[in-house]
This record gives C-alpha cells, structure tokens and sequence, in this order.
C-alpha cells in the first residue's frame, strides 16, 4: 500500500511512519518548507495546505492509496492567540485537501484526523462520549475542527469520496511539544533535576479530566482505520478513561526523586475549560479490532526519559 501523510513533521506523524513502515508499506509525507524530516525509506515534500495548486501536484506525482490529513493548528492555547491562523489552516486547509482528492483520477481513502475537543460542553450524563454525542465546541481550535468533520461527511456523500473522520482524543508520549500538558510537565522535571530552573513546577488547571492515550496505540489506530473502517464514518480515539491531570500530575512527579513544589501559572490557565472528556471507544473496537496496548505508567515514564535526554543535549 501507498500511504502518504499530510503535516508529517510534527508529533504523531513522526510516530506514524514509524507504524507505516514497520507494516511494510511505502510512505509519503509532507512538511512545510522550514521544517524537516529525516526518516530513511519515506519519500518527502514540501507543501502548504493554503496552496491548492501544490496539494494537487504532490498528491498526483506520489498517487497514495492511503491519505492521512495530520496538518493542522493543533493547540487550544493558540487558538485563543490566532484564531484567523487556525481558521485558516483547519478549514480553509481541509477544504484544499478534500477538493485535490477529488480531482485526482484515482481516488484514495482519507482519514481527516479531528480531536476529542469537537464534543465541547459535555454533560455528566454522556460520558463516555460516542460518536452521536452533540458537538458543542467550547475553543475555537475546537470549533474548527468540528467544521472539518461536517464538511468531511458533505464530500463523502456529495461525491461519493471515501473519507472518514477520526475524533481523537488527548494523545501523548516521547517526542511531544511541551505546549502540551504531559510534555510541559516531564520537561519541566527534566529541567529541574538538570539543575536548569528552580525546583517549581508550573502547572494550569489540574482538575479537569481528559483521555489519554500513547500516541503509539493512536498511530496504530489510525492504521487499523485506513484497512479496516467505513467510509464516511466518525470513529473516537482514544483510552475510553478519564483521568484528572492532578492526578497525571501525581504520577510523573512520583518518577522523580527531586523534591518538587507547584505552582499555578494564570497564563496557562484557558478562558474556557472543559470539565470532563472521556471516549466511548466500541465503534473502533468494533470495525477495527483496536484497543490500547500501551499502559499510561509506561507512556509518562517514556516521555520523562525522552526529556531528560532532551535537556542534557
């Protein structure tokens, strides 16, 4: 099979080729021009999703049998900061994606990769959320991706394209931007047994609970989607457990033997922020045979290490 990723440069793309090549099959990906991908045996493009003409040509030159649209402003905190960037990166880009596709003569599956965010306000009595759960974005990150989803749906109906949309929820594991929470945490412990900062772990809100899964067992996921899922269909990734971040938090300070204080940071705090989001996880189950492989002790000790090398280097 030929597999070619969209927005390949960041963290889980990484990890995707990975998976893509140890099943064997060739692998394509694409970057934006100033950054870079050094993956023996993956052929590599530069590519702005905002250019429909490149798209096109890219995707005509490889003919991928698999598509993977990763590309994306992907972070919640931006997307406070720059809503235009993340409109226009996660709409606009979608749209230039979905339109190339259709104009290609041999029609590849896609998978739109969303987030578990899409659900928003979630009520206490729809946890685990499904796939018929309402969205209610409650971040304009969110909001945007909610779009993609919908307007995923339109193109496989309207056009009879084989598309499908994955919510997935909070990913993590070694190599991720410590923008993110468990990132920012392993690499501020790093740092603090480094001797680089003071012993003071600088945190956001600790008591909102979210989904988390190895992104090692998400990459697999996605694969298993490209083989075996429905097309036009809405698949959740995730753990299918929610676990607060205080007590996340808990978990990869016990890894240390530093003694360490917390301390809220306001600027890490969201204008809005959801309480609880956890995945129902059985239409993946079901059509795919998936489930986590990689235990969350495992995952944050991973992380740690892969920042305690990072800090030293």
């Amino acid at each position: 099979m030929k597999a070619f990723i969209i927005g390949a440069a960041g963290f889980v793309g990484g990890h995707l080729m990975d998976e893509m090549l140890r099943l064997g099959w060739t692998v394509g990906a694409s970057k934006m021009p100033q950054e870079t991908i050094a993956k023996d045996g993956v052929s590599v493009y530069d590519l702005d999703i905002l250019n429909p003409a490149a798209i096109s040509a890219v995707l005509s030159a490889f003919a991928p049998d698999y598509i993977v649209h990763l590309a994306a402003q992907s972070s919640v905190a931006l997307s406070w900061k720059n809503p235009g960037l993340t409109i226009d990166v996660n709409i606009k880009g979608a749209v230039n994606v979905l339109e190339a596709v259709r104009a290609l003569e041999k029609k590849p599956r896609v998978l739109l990769i969303g987030s578990g965010e899409q659900y928003g306000h979630i009520h206490l009595d729809e946890c685990p959320v499904s796939e018929q759960t309402p969205m209610r974005p409650g971040n304009i990150y969110a909001a945007t991706k909610a779009c993609q989803d919908m307007l995923g749906k339109i193109y496989a109906d309207a056009y009879d394209l084989d598309v499908m949309m994955v919510r997935a929820f909070n990913h993590v594991g070694p190599a991720q931007n410590p923008m993110f929470v468990v990132a920012s945490f392993c690499k501020q412990i790093a740092e603090i047994e480094a001797g680089l900062c003071q012993p003071v772990l600088q945190v956001g809100n600790l008591s909102a609970k979210r989904d988390f899964t190895d992104v090692r067992d998400v990459v697999r996921a996605y694969t298993m989607l490209l083989e075996r899922g429905r097309s036009g269909e809405v698949y959740n990734v995730g753990s299918g457990k929610a676990i607060a971040i205080s007590e996340l938090l808990e978990k990869i300070v016990a890894l240390s033997s530093a003694q360490i204080a917390v301390q809220v940071d306001p600027s890490r705090l969201r204008p809005v922020d959801i309480p609880i989001i956890e995945a129902d996880i059985s239409r993946l189950q079901r059509d795919t045979g998936w489930k986590p492989a990689v235990p969350l002790e495992q995952t944050l000790g991973d992380t740690l290490c892969y920042w305690r090398k990072a800090v030293q280097q």
